[in-house]
This record gives structure tokens, sequence and C-alpha cells, in this order.
């Protein structure tokens, strides 16, 4: 989606102000230099800075400091950019309500996340945990691995994710259906979900994190599904109840799954999701290959260079939906 660019100061005045969220190792931003000026902020001093600023960019993804800040007083940006793909972290209502134009990271995540969910397909197919596990024991166990050319999978998020994800599926000759918001060519909507999920071999959440989707797979949900089916989380940990997937394993309603992202990250040495039967858990990494904070970094310099030039930006939320809208 491209929108109207809320255009930057005029040639002959100063040049913008660039604030960026920090964290560690900061975007490479040389590009810039002479055409923006550059500020820092962190969790404890962004509110103070955010009136001077023409152009915010949350380089820290993790961070609510912006959903908590934004409210203040004085002006605001004119435009923000998050280094992510999703955009629940610095979403309010006042932000929601403004002129701001607010642009993600879309395009950079999907390849690497549709690998890591055939990875995981994969693995779980063909019972690697276990094998490893097997190995540091020094055990020999023949087992029975799953064929996976043929089974059925629900792809729950109709967006670049979800869309390359069932791609990668196809590739494997597993059946694939993406579900989104509204049913059009080629896609489901709502209504077919439980129906979908309660054929699917696979079911893979990659779906944003909305008023819709909060919660969207819970007891309910988990009961629908086949006790041979596994279920994956490469989408926002809000969209899982994880006690309901916790009783799921526990009572072997469904046969496996992996969780990418949690509600509350990073996962506590103390919590019982890492002992579940049948689990996968890594620490939010599906979407990150060598290299993937230079790409996160020059998407954005290239976006600031549209906006430089009043040319329409690309990657535009629309802020009622939470997304950027697309086929």
């Amino acid at each position: 989606m491209t929108s109207p660019a809320p255009g930057p100061s005029p040639a002959s005045g100063p040049p913008p102000t660039l604030l960026v969220l920090d964290a560690e190792p900061l975007p490479r931003l040389g590009r810039l230099t002479g055409r923006a000026r550059i500020e820092h902020a962190d969790e404890s001093t962004l509110a103070e800075r955010l009136p001077s600023a023409d152009v915010l960019l949350v380089w820290d993804f993790t961070s609510h400091a912006v959903r908590r800040a934004w409210p203040g007083e004085g002006p605001r940006p004119r435009w923000v950019h998050t280094a992510s793909a999703g955009v629940d972290h610095l979403m309010c209502p006042e932000l929601t309500a403004s002129d701001t134009v607010v642009t993600n990271a879309r395009g950079i995540f999907d390849q690497p996340i549709a690998e890591y969910v055939a990875a995981l397909v994969l693995a779980m197919a063909k019972d690697l945990p276990r094998t490893l596990d097997f190995q540091r024991a020094r055990e020999w166990r023949h087992r029975e691995g799953q064929r996976v050319a043929g089974t059925r999978a629900c792809v729950v998020g109709s967006g670049p994710i979800g869309r390359t994800i069932a791609r990668s599926l196809k590739a494997l000759d597993v059946t694939t259906a993406l579900v989104g918001r509204v049913p059009r060519t080629g896609i489901h909507g709502p209504d077919d979900l439980d129906r979908l999920m309660a054929r699917a071999d696979w079911v893979i959440a990659a779906a944003p994190l909305t008023e819709q989707t909060h919660g969207m797979f819970d007891t309910r949900r988990f009961g629908v599904m086949q006790p041979s089916a596994r279920f994956i989380n490469v989408g926002r940990g809000q969209l899982v109840v994880e006690e309901a997937l916790a009783e799921a394993l526990t009572k072997r309603w469904i046969a496996g799954a992996a969780l990418d992202v949690f509600e509350d990250e990073p996962l506590g040495p103390d919590s019982p999701l890492w002992g579940l039967p049948g689990l996968i858990v890594s620490p939010h990494m599906s979407g990150d290959t060598i290299g993937w904070r230079d790409e996160l970094g020059l998407q954005f310099v290239e976006l600031y260079e549209r906006w430089e030039a009043g040319r329409p930006l690309l990657n535009v939320v629309d802020k009622q939906r939470g997304y950027v809208p697309g086929r």
C-alpha cells in the first residue's frame, strides 16, 4: 500500500529531525548524513523528545514506549516507521486518530519465516527433536516418520508472510488453505476457520494482532483440531491462549506444537511451556537471518528518501485495522 507522503521541511530550511528509538546494534543511517538531523532516545527519554521530531524510527520494536509516550503534550512526528511487521506494540488511540502516517517492515521477513515454518513441519513430521534427544543419550531408537506430501495445512493470516508460507508448503506437496480477515479469491474468511482446522494436519498462525485475533486460538479451537495435528505460531504470542495450548498438549488433544512467539518475552526460565510434551520453543527468531538488521536499515533509508522527495510512502499501515492492507 502507498500513501501520500507528509513531506519534509522546505529545502531552504533545516533538515528534518529523525528520532530513533534505540536498540543495539544501531541502524546504519550514514546515507542520511546532512539530510536529516538524527537524534536518539530510549524508553526514558522518548516522551520528552517526541515533540521535536519530524520522523520517528522505532528501531527497538520490542518496546512499548511509543504507546506510552504518544498521548503526551506537544506536536508529534508526521511519520512513524517500525522495524517490524507487527505494529501492535506502538498503536494507541491517540496515534490511531492522528494524521501521522505509520509504516512497517513488510517484505523483510516473509521468506525467512516461510522457510522456518517449512523446517518445523519437516522436523515434527520426521520426529527430529526426539532423534537428537536419543543421540545425546546414545540410544538407538528406530521409529517411523510421517510423510509430509499429501498432508493438509491451514495458514491463518493472508498477508505476505502467510502467502509465502503457503507457497513454501505447496512446494512440499502440502495442500494449503489460507484464511484472512475477509473471504476473496483464493482466501477463506473467518467463518471457514473451524472447518479447515478440523481437517488440517498443520495449523499455522501468521496473523497480525488485532482485537479480532487476540486469543483466537483457545480451548475450543484446539478442541476442533485432529489428535494427529500440530500447531505452529509465528505470528504474535497473544494470538494464543497459552494455558489452552498447554492443556491441549498435556491431554494429547493434538500431537504437537511449535511456538516462536509468546505472550511475554523473553520466556522466563520458570515458564511451564519449556517442559510441555511435544512443544518446540524458539526465541522469536523465525524471521531473523544473517544480515536482517542491515536489510531493515536499508529499507528505512529508502523509505526516507521517498519521503524526502515527496513521493508516496510504501508499507503504509491502516491504523484502524492494525496492518498493511493488501491482496
